[in-house]
């Protein structure tokens, strides 16, 4: 009961300091399961877009939320959990172990193996980019091991709920998105079924500035644009690309 009047509340607050106009241009706000993937631009983008859905697809529809910062005090995580239904992410990837001493092996048996630590926002694009020189791989979500940092937004979409990401992983500071991560592609890879919606969100930068903590009333929007899918054979870089693309058509719309 808790949940359901803070859930009225900030739906109240969101909209009056935002408008919260949702703006479904090339498609009906149809109870589906869906991936929806915006521009990112302020902490503030996840709520926005959860206050823009309407009821019957907030309840089936989970924004991605950055577990540091998300769970800093205990009533911002009571918010994420209970109220908006949050999957939280690890914004760094744990570091993988050195690997054992092992016998002496020909050359050319063992592949180089390359570890690194994600960037702060690697987590919420679903790690860094392949090298290009790797061949591609089909990931499978009973592949994936837990410590990958796409596993949380799998088992989400395996349990039939949408989710909303943010394929840059960092907020932009430009007019424009930055080159989406490779996440995006590994869950239209795994989840074929699933809808992939474009959003783009407009304003909200300007309500909640990086730094201040006193939102400032500005009129905001979220576009819902035309599904895309991921073509048989298509590669990686030309996906990410033609998503990023439909993203910012979105902008003048």
């Amino acid at each position: 009961m808790l949940a359901k009047l803070m859930s009225f509340f900030l739906l109240g607050i969101v909209r009056f300091l935002t408008g919260s106009q949702a703006r479904w241009y090339g498609c009906p706000p149809k109870a589906e399961q869906r991936i929806y993937f915006a521009n990112h631009q302020s902490h503030a983008d996840m709520v926005l877009i959860w206050a823009a859905l309407p009821e019957e697809l907030r309840s089936i529809t989970r924004p991605i939320a950055a577990k540091d910062y998300w769970t800093k005090t205990p009533f911002r995580q009571w918010i994420t959990t209970a109220v908006f239904n949050a999957v939280y992410v690890d914004r760094q990837a744990t570091p993988a172990r050195p690997p054992a001493p092992v016998a002496a092996e020909p050359v050319g048996v063992l592949a180089d193996l390359a570890t690194a630590s994600a960037d702060a926002d690697t987590a919420m694009a679903g790690g860094p980019d392949p090298s290009p020189e790797a061949p591609p791989l089909a990931p499978t979500p009973e592949a994936l091991p837990a410590s990958d940092p796409l596993a949380p937004l799998v088992r989400a979409l395996e349990s039939g709920d949408s989710i909303v990401i943010f394929p840059e992983g960092t907020r932009g500071h430009g007019d424009e998105p930055q080159p989406f991560k490779s996440g995006l592609y590994k869950l239209a890879q795994m989840f074929p079924q699933v809808v992939l919606v474009p959003a783009w969100i407009n304003n909200v930068q300007r309500v909640m500035p990086k730094g201040e903590v006193v939102p400032v009333p500005i009129l905001c929007s979220v576009t819902f644009g035309a599904p895309i899918a991921l073509e048989p054979g298509e590669e990686r870089r030309p996906f990410l690309d033609r998503a990023r693309r439909a993203v910012i058509a979105l902008r003048e719309v």
